[in-house]
C-alpha cells in the first residue's frame, strides 16, 4: 500500500527544508511513501529549496517524489487539487509547508485506513490538553483570542450545517483512501477548499475518524497567509454550497474498506477540475 503525502509550497523559505526532510526521514513501516510537492512559484526562494531537495534525493529509489512547478500561486485549494490529480497512492495525506503539525503523527493518521476501520481520518488539534485554546501568538494575546472564537463557531456551524460532531474540521490534517474521490468535483482554489473537500467527503459517505494530533501554531509574522476579512466570508460559502448544491457522484458506494480499485489518474483529474499536465 502506497500513501502519497501531498505538501503544497508558496513562500515558505523559513520552515520548508526541515518539513522535506522531515517528511523524508518520517518512517512508515507499513506502507510506502511517495512525496508530491506543488511549488506555486514563490518569491523568497521556496522554490529554488524545493529544486535543492529533490536533486539531493534523485539518486534514490524511496520514497519517489513528484514535483509540481506551478507558473503562478493560484491558491492552496488549487495547489491540492492538483496534488490529487499526480497522486499514485491508495491513500492521500495533506501536509502543509510549516511546522504547524508534527509529522510524528503519520502513523497514527495512517493506522485506522491500513488497518480497515475506516476509509476518512482527521487529525484532531482540540483532543488533547488545550482544546479549543490551541492558536497562540507570541506577539498579540488579543489576535490569537479572536482566531480561537473565530475557530470554534465555524466549527460549530460546519456541524449545525452537516449534523456532525467534529472536534475540528478545520484541521490540515485529512488523510483518506484516494477512492474516496470518485465522481467527487471541487472547484474552491483557497483555504474553503478545507470545508469544500470535507463537506463532500461527508456527503458522499465517508464519516471521518478523529484521531488526536500534536500542534504548534505560527502567527501572522510567521508567514501564516489567512486573511482574516477576507477568508471567512468564503468558507461560509463554501460550507454552505457543499451541503446544499447538488452532489455529482459517479457510483452509489458504502464506506467499505476494500483498497483494491484505484481510480484512474485523468478521471481523478477529470472530477477535481485539474489539468494533469505539469513541468
Amino acid at each position: 500500500m502506497k500513501v502519497s503525502i501531498i505538501i503544497a509550497v508558496y513562500n515558505e523559505a523559513a520552515t520548508v527544508a526541515t518539513l522535506l526532510d522531515r517528511v523524508w526521514a518520517q518512517p512508515l513501516p507499513e506502507v510506502t511513501k511517495e512525496i508530491i510537492i506543488v511549488e506555486s512559484n514563490s518569491t523568497d526562494g521556496s522554490r529554488e529549496i524545493v529544486a535543492e531537495f529533490v536533486a539531493r534525493h534523485a539518486i534514490e529509489s524511496a520514497p519517489r517524489i513528484q514535483v509540481i512547478y506551478q507558473p503562478g500561486p493560484k491558491g492552496k485549494g488549487h495547489a491540492i487539487r492538483q496534488g490529487f490529480a499526480a497522486a499514485t497512492g491508495e491513500i492521500l495525506l495533506i501536509q502543509d509547508a510549516d511546522l504547524e503539525y508534527d509529522v510524528a503523527d503519520y502513523p497514527d493518521l495512517l493506522r485506522p485506513i491500513i488497518e480497515g476501520h475506516t476509509a476518512f481520518v482527521l487529525g484532531s488539534r482540540h483532543m488533547g490538553a488545550e482544546r479549543w485554546r490551541i492558536r497562540k501568538l507570541r506577539h498579540s494575546g488579543l489576535q490569537s483570542m479572536y482566531m480561537n472564537v473565530g475557530g470554534v463557531l465555524f466549527h460549530k456551524l460546519f456541524n449545525m450545517v452537516f449534523g456532525t460532531r467534529l472536534t475540528d474540521p478545520t484541521s490540515m490534517y485529512k488523510v483518506f483512501r484516494s477512492d474516496c474521490l470518485n465522481g467527487l468535483n471541487f472547484t474552491c482554489d483557497r483555504f474553503d477548499f478545507d470545508y469544500e473537500l470535507l463537506g463532500k467527503l461527508i456527503r458522499a459517505g465517508f464519516s471521518p475518524l478523529e484521531v488526536p494530533v500534536s500542534y504548534k501554531s505560527r502567527g501572522f509574522d510567521e508567514g501564516k497567509k489567512i486573511r482574516v476579512f477576507r477568508d471567512p466570508v468564503t468558507w461560509v460559502i463554501a460550507i454552505i454550497k457543499s451541503r446544499f448544491t447538488a452532489l455529482s457522484v459517479a457510483k452509489s458506494r458504502s464506506q467499505s474498506v476494500s483498497t483494491h480499485e484505484r481510480p484512474q489518474s485523468d478521471a481523478v483529474a477529470r472530477a477535481i477540475g485539474i489539468s494533469t499536465s505539469r513541468k
